[in-house]
């Protein structure tokens, strides 16, 4: 029977983060094992999972905050590495449905019997007032005779995709093996871009309409930094900017990247006039800094210690937060 590990990505969200790990341990089909890629959130997070009556948890605990592409890289490189056939992967604020896993291991199983390779399987994800969210890129390449062949397992509730979020996606063991982790120098946006374009390249993944996930994001819809009223949230766009100029050069056509520069280019221009100097200047360092982003993609046997992170392994015992001890293991850097 196939070896399945939950990979859950926690950055200070303590009350959603307990609702996933609930949901995850309530599957119909139960994970062989839950892994927490911590991002540095402090001891009141630390605490909730200490006492957590969740079997087969495993917490990992960064010194830093090293973004969330460092920590999808973290998690996927700790399952693969323990032996895991699919990681099945997502952010805190994912709620899987009782029987989102084995909705995605019922399509797997039937794109095998029809002879259908898959790079990914993907959950449907809906906000908290029931709207679509996190809606993947459809694979619009054609058949032998010109026309696209998204529609063509429809009636199995299916449909072929490129380019997707980490929302509860179950990826094979063999796309890591084959395409490696996703970047983390990337940092924060469109690292699962980067990913989920690189692993479709030959072959798609797959949307599975049966399984459903809640994505209760603290502000629907895709990032927009005109409306972006956090300071610190608003500086992470420049990685967005750079990430984005990254992807579009190495997946898409010339005449496409260049539309998207002019698109930041208009975006600068309209920062500018409203007097929101500070929000262009992160525009603007992004546009700079991806002239030399050019970032490696790094091999899933590559060890944690290559992240920098100072991982540390919680160790999970029914004892307060001050007589817990952390026992690291082989190959786990040590806190700083």
């Amino acid at each position: 029977m196939e070896q399945i590990y939950a990979v859950v990505l926690s950055y200070k969200r303590k009350d959603l983060l307990q609702r996933c790990l609930e949901a995850i341990a309530a599957q119909t089909r139960r994970c062989d094992g839950i892994i927490v890629v911590d991002n540095a959130s402090g001891e009141e997070v630390e605490r909730m999972l200490m006492q957590l009556d969740i079997p087969d948890l495993e917490v990992y605990v960064a010194s830093r905050n090293i973004g969330a592409s460092g920590g999808f890289s973290a998690g996927f490189r700790l399952a693969y590495q323990r032996g895991a056939d699919f990681v099945w992967m997502m952010d805190d604020d994912v709620i899987p449905k009782p029987d989102a896993l084995e909705e995605l291991l019922q399509a797997d199983r039937k794109l095998a019997e029809l002879g259908k390779p898959r790079a990914f399987l993907l959950s449907t994800a809906y906000s908290g007032d029931g709207e679509l969210t996190n809606v993947p890129l459809v694979d619009t390449r054609t058949n032998s005779i010109g026309y696209q062949y998204w529609p063509q397992l429809v009636e199995h509730g299916m449909v072929p995709v490129r380019e997707a979020t980490f929302v509860s996606i179950l990826v094979p063991r063999a796309a890591l093996a084959q395409h490696g982790l996703p970047i983390a120098s990337m940092f924060i946006w469109a690292e699962d871009t980067e990913f989920t374009l690189r692993i479709t390249q030959d072959i798609p993944g797959y949307l599975v309409s049966a399984s459903k996930v809640l994505h209760l994001r603290r502000v629907a819809g895709a990032p927009d930094l005109l409306r972006e009223q956090d300071p610190f949230r608003a500086s992470l766009h420049r990685h967005f900017v750079r990430n984005q100029v990254f992807v579009f050069r190495k997946f898409f056509k010339k005449t496409r990247l260049l539309a998207m520069l002019l698109a930041r280019l208009r975006q600068l221009a309209i920062l500018l006039r409203l007097g929101q100097f500070a929000k262009a200047t992160f525009v603007m360092r992004g546009l700079m800094e991806s002239l030399t982003f050019k970032p490696e993609v790094e091999s899933a046997d590559a060890p944690l210690e290559a992240l920098g992170g100072g991982f540390r392994r919680l160790e999970r015992l029914p004892l307060s937060l001050e007589q817990k001890t952390f026992m690291p293991e082989p190959g786990v850097m040590p806190a700083a």
